[in-house]
């Protein structure tokens, strides 16, 4: 059995988008949510456009016109000082069915795969790490910012 490292998922050929994308699993019998826009003060409201600017540069977000499901920003200090830009999910959360392998039970998840052919594990402690969202999922992680629409294109794994 060769062993091979991969710097990134393009570098993983021939393994299906199935495997490496982040599906939500979203129940549909619940109803949409869109959740009513926050006010945020003005120095908030900077860190927030710096960060959306920032994500949209990089291409790991994109703007979109009409929503479903609609989510808040929240912006959250860090013990360090600086600030986080976070997504309040409450909502969209309660339509999605729980993980069946909580981190804590890593260990049995790694134990079940026994006999198969392959196993991958991938160092997301080393920096941020992205993979990318199912596209029939990237709308309905839609949050608000003071000027624009975003959706998730890629899911951060930290």
């Amino acid at each position: 059995m060769m062993s091979t490292f991969a710097w990134k998922h393009e570098d993983m050929t021939g393994i299906s988008k199935d495997i490496i994308t982040h599906k939500l699993g979203i129940d549909r019998s619940f109803k949409p949510i869109q959740q009513k826009r926050m006010k945020f003060a003005p120095e908030r409201n900077v860190i927030i456009q710096e960060e959306v600017e920032r994500l949209l540069r990089s291409k790991m977000i994109r703007e979109v016109k009409f929503p479903k499901w609609l989510a808040n920003v929240v912006v959250v200090q860090k013990k360090n000082g600086k600030w986080r830009v976070c997504v309040d999910y409450t909502d969209l959360n309660k339509a999605c069915p729980k993980d069946p392998f909580p981190l804590p039970h890593i260990d049995s998840m790694v134990d079940a795969t026994t006999g198969h052919e392959m196993l991958t594990f991938m160092d997301a402690s080393s920096g941020f790490q992205q993979i990318q969202m199912e596209p029939s999922d990237q709308e309905d992680t839609a949050f608000m910012t003071p000027t624009v629409f975003i959706v998730i294109l890629l899911c951060p794994l930290v």
